[in-house]
């Protein structure tokens, strides 16, 4: 498709211009796209207009020293990697659970959060969430969106799992390595969104380019994901026994 037919396609599906907007997207499940992966970010900007705000995460491994502008990302996708370098995107200092923005929201968005949790409400998830932005889903599904771990830090979710992470150097330039608790699992239950969503009518679904698409406001994602905890706080962990090590060990930490 031609960038001009994916912000189309997007403008259609409901993207608001001007608004903020946090992507989460596989280019495999989209593609061919005009421009490859950097059309696809420039189909976003497009949709949005020049009075909005286009977020992505640019989580990196934890696994060394964190440099902002240098430190590429891990697992987020080659959209969001190519959109993190693009001039005058910012990206938030987390050393492990960052975001890249560009708008004029991007500066407040991505400023400093706490290490723990990454996701939590003064994370860039969680202020796109404040300011009424949307989350859209391009090829992937709710098991991708940061935005359901904003809801467990709200509920305070009775699981956290540590990890291993750089958060500087010591005075002699060693690397400086703390725990950062999460609330991590295999999210695979995230996926239950889908028929929470669609129950009160608040997910926009179509097809961008050959992959389906998502789009919910993030207000929307915390409020029913939170609802659902507070009846069962371990709702999105894969039962018992299912052999989930992830999950396991979530379960594993409770109370610890």
């Amino acid at each position: 498709m031609t960038k001009a037919e994916v912000a189309s396609r997007l403008r259609a599906l409901g993207v608001r211009e001007g608004g903020v907007l946090l992507v989460h997207t596989s280019f495999r499940a989209v593609r061919p796209v005009e421009g490859g992966p950097d059309g696809l970010a420039d189909a976003l900007l497009d949709a949005l207009g020049p009075r909005g705000t286009l977020v992505m995460p640019a989580m990196s491994d934890g696994e060394r020293v964190f440099d902002p502008t240098t430190t590429p990302s891990v697992g987020m996708g080659i959209v969001a990697e190519r959109f993190r370098q693009r001039p005058g995107v910012v990206r938030s200092t987390h050393p492990g659970g960052s975001f890249a923005a560009t708008g004029p929201r991007a500066e407040e968005i991505c400023a400093p959060q706490p290490l723990e949790p990454p996701h939590g409400p003064e994370s860039p998830p969680g202020r796109v969430a404040a300011l009424g932005g949307q989350v859209l889903l391009l090829g992937v599904d709710h098991s991708e969106s940061t935005t359901l771990h904003v809801a467990e830090a709200i509920a305070r979710v009775p699981y956290s799992v540590a990890h291993p992470c750089v958060v500087g150097t010591h005075a002699d330039g060693s690397p400086k390595v703390v725990d950062i608790h999460e609330t991590d699992h295999c999210c695979m239950g995230f996926r239950k969104m889908n028929t929470w969503l669609r129950a009160d009518g608040l997910q926009r679904e179509g097809v961008v380019g050959h992959a389906r698409a998502l789009l919910c406001d993030a207000r929307d994602v915390v409020r029913v994901a939170v609802r659902a905890l507070a009846a069962d706080p371990l709702v999105f962990l894969c039962a018992r026994g299912s052999g989930c090590g992830e999950c396991e060990a979530a379960r594993a930490s409770i109370g610890g």
